[in-house]
């Protein structure tokens, strides 16, 4: 199994990381900025850096669209996990196209209302995990597997 990991940096991707338990022994290879965080976390993994700013940002959606069918036409994998921002729709969308499965992860600090990656996901997930029984409110078919911290 080849896995795509792909998320903003900051919270987002210290979310994907804490998953090491299930990604660790699997092919993979991750999507975020190109930031010091990023770069410092993942400097032994195979890392595709993403454009941002990405939130409501026309520019950088068109940008990270044609880098998702790049990063997926050459990888090719068989899972896509993500727990957001913007960069995932893009990844989320052509790599449902290409018959890849997708996991997404609601962000924990959202227990009321959907984030707006969120609402642009829910609909082509394979697996959509919350982290508040609150959010199945939200997004009822939902998982609640629970804080991931």
């Amino acid at each position: 199994m080849k896995v795509c990991l792909v998320g903003s940096s900051g919270g987002h991707l210290t979310h994907l990381y804490m998953l090491k338990p299930f990604w660790k022994n699997k092919k993979r290879f991750w999507v975020t900025f190109n930031k010091e965080d990023a770069r410092s976390k993942l400097k032994n993994e195979k890392m595709y850096s993403c454009y941002y700013p990405t939130n409501r940002n026309l520019m950088a959606l068109i940008k990270n669209t044609f880098l998702a069918i790049k990063v997926l036409k050459k990888e090719k994998p068989d899972l896509i996990i993500s727990s957001g921002a913007a960069v995932a729709v893009p990844f989320f969308y052509i790599g449902k196209l290409m018959g890849a499965k997708l996991v997404y992860i609601e962000v924990f600090d959202r227990y009321n209302e959907p984030t707006l990656t969120g609402k642009f996901v829910y609909p082509i997930t394979d697996k959509f995990i919350v982290q508040w029984e609150e959010e199945k409110k939200v997004y009822p078919k939902a998982i609640n597997l629970g804080s991931i911290f």
